[in-house]
């Protein structure tokens, strides 16, 4: 797995800067990120202190586990509702009244 190189204080750090003036194209020389990391870092970052990116960083996290959770607990239901429609289906013909008692006339 590619390592990041960037904590959530540098990348807060960088989008204070070009909020500050600093020109864009010495920003992301001087930082060494592509236009991209930086319009990116944009997208999810702007206007947010390091503790709220932290926060929002844990909440992700926390709903991905909160969906895999979600996502466990619906197979499980699926299987459990598979194995009783099997148990409770009969074979043809091995029912209460199967085809091999005789009828009782009176």
């Amino acid at each position: 797995m590619k390592q990041k190189r960037f904590n959530v204080e540098q990348i807060v750090a960088v989008l204070k800067q070009a909020e500050a003036g600093v020109p864009l194209a010495e920003l992301i020389r001087r930082v060494g990120i592509s236009g991209q990391t930086f319009y990116r870092w944009k997208k999810h970052y702007v206007g947010l202190e390091v503790d709220q990116v932290r926060q929002l960083k844990q909440l992700q996290e926390e709903n991905v586990r909160l969906k895999q959770l979600v996502a466990d607990l619906t197979l499980d239901k699926a299987m459990l509702q598979d194995v009783l429609s099997k148990q409770f289906q009969s074979p043809r013909g091995a029912g209460r009244w199967s085809s091999t008692c005789t009828a009782v006339t009176g």
